[in-house]
């Protein structure tokens, strides 16, 4: 059995994403007693701190938060945190850690540029820090193309062992991902129709309210393709899609998403042109406030896409002829991240011209944010008597997270949670396989290979929009509509 980690270390513990999700999940992970006995967190960054200081900044951090702070959690939380600043980028920082993990069974968590990722590795290992007992968590995004991705793998793959390397997508740990697989095949209902004799299409589509800001330094290399599609969609695409797994072993079901990415059709230039768009956010209005154009917030005109819809193709038995229809952009109408299974149409109808009229095929709709729910539509005679035959209305079967486990004590979990959790226990399922993560990085140079070939650049559209007009195209272009 896999012994649990000790002790995280958490690089870059001052930073945005220590403050916002990991600090505050280690927090709610100790309220509900999940971390160990002498389970211990070191911080570390270059700003100059006391550990007082540090451990002040996080009571403020958490204080802040709607749930509020519990003093007794608190008072036991704090007294695992410790500071240490340096820069673990160097020999001499490393060396600063290495007293306070000696005999310790360490996570180190890279929430630090990917940049940085080979510079730590090769100090921690000089350090003897690097050893069997330890794990390394590492960030999106994992290098901007297969190239530079393999050699961040390679350089870390010289310290770590692949067992011991935990490539995070915190999408994987949100409560609903998990339960598709769970809804997938915990249940007997939906396998037999999930293939192409039923399906008619699929949606992915993660949109976002918000700009980019002052992280256009970082947006501007990747942009939406690199920053959102390349992992978060593939992730959610391959959990649609997988064959079922021979058991809930990390490697069974991450062998079958790798098999997805493997059967992705390769884009084509007549692909870029036909069944993808590119689009870029201008100045609009986004929840009722003005919101100025990607180019404005940048300082001056870029070819960088803030939106992205296309169609994928998944070439084996169960998917052929079943197109998936992808969509991310930022400064859309709403915040939103959903899957819609689109079955198809009964074959014919028995109901009079009336009826049909109000015939709809099934849809199952999956949320996964704002809210957590799967809906199942269905058709239903509508109540009462009517002239001219039986009248049909579309009803939802709903699995509301929110409303089957509300309550007092319930509250929404963050991602993090339990990923960070998987972490410590040493369970790598919900995390990203270093062959997963280049399939999917083949797959997205090829998508980029081919808008280059074909001259394909953003085309503008109003903040506060669902994209550019022709994502709406691409869609009807193949007889279906986006779900809005």
């Amino acid at each position: 059995m896999t012994q649990q980690a000790d002790v995280i270390v958490l690089f870059g513990g001052t930073g945005d994403l220590s403050r916002r999700m990991l600090l505050p999940s280690l927090y709610f992970l100790d309220a509900d007693g999940f971390l160990p006995d002498g389970f211990r967190l070191l911080a570390t960054a270059r700003s100059e701190l006391t550990r007082e200081g540090f451990v002040e900044q996080v009571r403020e951090t958490l204080a802040a938060r709607p749930e509020g702070l519990d003093p007794a959690v608190w008072a036991r939380f704090a007294e695992r945190i410790d500071y240490v600043m340096a820069d673990a980028t160097t020999p001499e920082g490393a060396q600063a850690l290495k007293v306070a993990l000696e005999g310790r069974r360490p996570i180190y968590y890279l929430a630090i540029s990917p940049s940085l990722y080979a510079k730590v590795a090769v100090a921690l290992a000089g350090a003897g820090l690097a050893h069997d007992e330890s794990r390394i968590v590492l960030e999106k995004p994992i290098g901007r193309d297969l190239e530079t991705s393999r050699q961040i793998n390679t350089a870390i793959g010289r310290v770590f062992d692949e067992s011991q390397v935990f490539r995070i997508d915190h999408y994987l740990g949100k409560e609903t991902v998990q339960n598709l697989i769970a809804l997938r095949f915990a249940n007997t209902l939906f396998e037999p129709l999930w293939n192409n004799l039923t399906i008619d299409h699929v949606q992915i589509t993660v949109a976002e309210t918000e700009g980019v800001g002052d992280r256009w330094p970082y947006y501007d290399e990747y942009g939406a393709l690199r920053d959102m599609l390349q992992n978060h969609m593939l992730q959610l695409l391959c959990l649609v899609a997988m064959e079922p797994p021979s058991d809930m072993e990390p490697d069974s079901v991450r062998n079958e998403k790798v098999k997805v990415l493997r059967s992705l059709r390769r884009f084509t230039r007549a692909d870029a042109q036909g069944s993808s768009i590119r689009g870029q956010y201008g100045d609009g209005m986004v929840a009722g406030k003005t919101a100025a154009a990607y180019e404005a917030e940048r300082g001056q005109a870029t070819g960088t896409e803030t939106f992205v819809a296309l169609r994928a193709d998944i070439d084996n038995w169960r998917w052929a002829g079943v197109p998936f229809f992808l969509r991310t952009g930022k400064r859309l109408p709403e915040r939103r991240t959903q899957i819609a299974i689109q079955f198809k149409a009964v074959p014919h109808s028995i109901f009079g011209a009336a009826s049909t009229q109000d015939l709809a095929a099934n849809r199952l709709v999956i949320d996964l944010q704002p809210d957590e729910d799967i809906a199942l539509t269905l058709m239903n005679k509508a109540p009462g008597i009517s002239q001219g035959g039986m009248r049909l209305q579309s009803l939802p079967l709903s699995l509301s997270l929110l409303k089957a486990y509300s309550g007092p004590n319930s509250r929404r979990r963050i991602a993090y949670e339990r990923l960070l959790l998987d972490v410590i226990n040493g369970d790598t399922t919900l995390f990203v396989r270093r062959d997963e993560v280049e399939e999917a990085w083949r797959w997205v140079d090829g998508v980029a290979d081919a808008w280059a070939e074909a001259g394909l650049t953003p085309k503008p559209y109003p903040a506060g929009s669902w994209g550019p007009s022709g994502a709406f195209g691409l869609i009807e272009r193949f007889g279906r509509t986006w779900l809005d």
